[in-house]
């Protein structure tokens, strides 16, 4: 009978001891994003911000946002959507989607639509006033007598979709405005797309004034003019140095006018200096308004001739102190090998001894490892983690150039190494590789994209949500070569930036250089040879 008490104790124990023991092995940490979108009906392509987790679908104005059809999705493989992305989504408001693996990550997929509508009267001062929640339009002129007012542009809806109708004009459209004169008081049309119908109030005022300033827009070698003034009169601007006594006009040819609003840039200015300047609408005058120019910052070690090696790892600034721009040196050096150094091959005509050699490489132990592609970026390496890199991109910045030139010499090879392939493409050994540069200029910063104050943008190798958006919200300006054959000697290139507006101020400036375009997913060749020297900002639009 013990014996048996025995046995039945151990069986017990032998039962319960599993419920004691705790799985402490941690899940793998995998990143969930939507990698790739399609949609009809759109304006332009999907905007990914990886950062945000959020995709941007820009639609047509015609397009119906309460219907809007996703007609494809990609996403992270392995992970789950927590419905179905693909199918006829309600766009007013964000889709809120979340992606499962190991972990959860909430997502967000949202439209973006611009309709143009368009009110303008005969001799209106300055542009019109559009409050699209409250949907009403004011337009302003230089007379109060409102009971014969000619409407000279009337758009409410999508082109060719769009039905207007008001109370003394049931079929409203361009060949009876003539019929809506009378603004004594609002004028309520009823708009119809889509088979809903929405009610538009619009209202002409008064007002004496004739003409007055917008804004202006500084850069350092160049200024944007913006004002308002009479429709039907004639526009102008003319603007001096501080202290001078002529006034330059502008000509007329360089005025762009939309209604009552008009605008010009004048060139040839000079950085750090203080304008005058004088926006007229016939014979009136605005104010004087000053302005001053901001400076056009050099690009610090642009001609790459700072280097150090204080250990075992080439470095592109000769102190921590001192850096501006990072490589993927600290990464490669893990395995022995150095991807970006300095070389006294120069361009011809160099004032310096140095230029910046990118090599690519396949970075391995016994055979074991990963394909580095050549690099120089502004920003820094922030750490390996296994065989994958962070890095953190960008650098403190606060002005407006308008392109990037410099040298270089490009060896191009066919693709003897592929990890992974880059959305939308599938890469073959029979495919070349192609080098890189691009320049960005941009407002990130590093609680929204996860590096540092100073470089604010981290891009980590793993996880491709993180990788660099030109789309993204925060940028600000973008400019990139792509190069697609070997360039055999020193050649001089020039990138274009182009801004997508004039009022903003970045406040870092990123450019990145690689030997492999792909190198981020470890993908391209190991031929792939780039040379670079003396780059330079360019700040002038008459030095392109």
């Amino acid at each position: 009978m013990n014996r048996l008490k025995l046995l039945c104790a151990a069986l017990a124990a032998s039962l319960t001891l599993p419920s004691c023991i705790e799985n402490d092995l941690p899940y793998p940490v995998v990143v969930c994003a939507i990698e790739s979108i399609a949609a009809e009906g759109l304006a332009g392509d999907p905007a990914i911000d990886a950062s945000a987790r959020r995709v941007t679908l820009p639609l047509l104005e015609t397009t119906d946002i309460r219907e809007v059809r996703i007609t494809e999705a990609t996403i992270t493989e392995g992970a789950e959507a927590s419905l179905a992305i693909v199918g006829s989504h309600d766009l007013r408001l964000p889709l809120a989607v979340t992606l499962s693996r190991y972990q959860d990550y909430a997502w967000t997929i949202e439209a973006s639509q611009t309709i143009e509508r368009r009110f303008a009267v005969a001799g209106q001062i300055g542009a019109t006033v559009w409050d699209e929640a409250d949907r009403t339009a004011r337009a302003y002129v230089g007379t109060d007598e409102l009971t014969s007012v000619e409407v000279l542009a009337l758009k409410l809806g999508p082109a060719g979709i769009t039905r207007m109708s008001c109370a003394d004009v049931p079929d409203l459209n361009e060949s009876n405005l003539s019929a809506l004169h009378d603004f004594t008081t609002p004028r309520r049309v009823d708009v119809t797309y889509h088979g809903r119908t929405e009610s538009w109030y619009l209202t002409v005022e008064y007002t004496d004034l004739k003409v007055d300033w917008s804004r202006i827009d500084a850069w350092s070698h160049s200024a944007w003019l913006y004002a308002q003034g009479q429709s039907d009169a004639q526009p102008g601007f003319r603007y001096r140095e501080e202290g001078a006594e002529e006034w330059i006009e502008v000509d007329a040819a360089a005025i762009a006018v939309d209604g009552g609003s008009f605008s010009t840039q004048i060139r040839g200015l000079r950085p750090q200096t203080r304008y005058e300047a004088v926006a007229s609408s016939d014979a009136d005058l605005t104010e004087v308004r000053s302005f001053t120019t901001e400076a056009a910052l050099p690009l610090p070690n642009g001609g790459f001739e700072e280097w150090s090696k204080p250990g075992k790892i080439v470095y592109p600034y000769l102190s921590d102190d001192d850096a501006f721009w990072d490589s993927g040196n600290k990464g490669s050096a893990t395995v022995g090998e150095t991807i970006c150094e300095g070389d006294a091959d120069v361009r011809p005509g160099s004032s310096g001894t140095r230029s910046a050699r990118l090599t690519s490489k396949f970075a391995s132990v016994l055979g074991i490892g990963k394909f580095a592609a050549g690099n120089i970026f502004i920003g820094t390496y922030a750490e390996t983690v296994g065989t994958n890199g962070k890095v953190n991109f960008g650098r403190p910045f606060a002005a407006h150039p308008v392109a990037l030139r410099g040298w270089l010499k490009y060896t191009q090879g066919k693709i003897d190494r592929i990890d992974k392939q880059p959305p939308g493409q599938t890469l073959t050994t029979d495919d070349y590789d192609q080098g890189s540069i691009y320049v960005a200029l941009g407002t990130w910063t590093a609680a929204a994209y996860g590096g540092t104050d100073q470089s604010p943008v981290q891009i980590y190798t793993k996880d491709q949500s993180t990788f660099f958006d030109k789309n993204a919200p925060d940028v600000l300006a973008f400019g990139e070569l792509v190069l697609t054959e070997s360039v055999d000697g020193w050649t001089q290139f020039t990138i274009p930036i182009e801004w997508r507006r004039t009022d903003a101020v970045p406040t870092h400036l990123m450019i990145v250089c690689s030997a492999s375009r792909w190198g981020d997913y470890f993908t391209g060749s190991t031929a792939n040879r780039m040379s670079l020297d003396d780059f330079e900002l360019i700040y002038d639009y008459g030095d392109l």
